[in-house]
């Protein structure tokens, strides 16, 4: 009985941290990305201001 609650609860912590992995990694992406998008729109700027002068 004691086994089964032990091996359950190891289950349990084991489950939380690959989700918490899994989330971490897809905010490390998502910040990636918006990063990279507010790159390209700043250089589209500079173009467009280039353009104009």
């Amino acid at each position: 009985m004691l086994n089964d609650s032990l091996r359950r609860t190891e289950n349990e912590k084991l489950l939380a941290m690959s989700f918490m992995l899994l989330m971490t990694a897809g905010v490390l992406t998502g910040c990636n990305t918006i990063s990279g998008a507010g790159q390209d729109v700043q250089e589209g700027g500079k173009a467009v201001q280039d353009a104009a002068e």
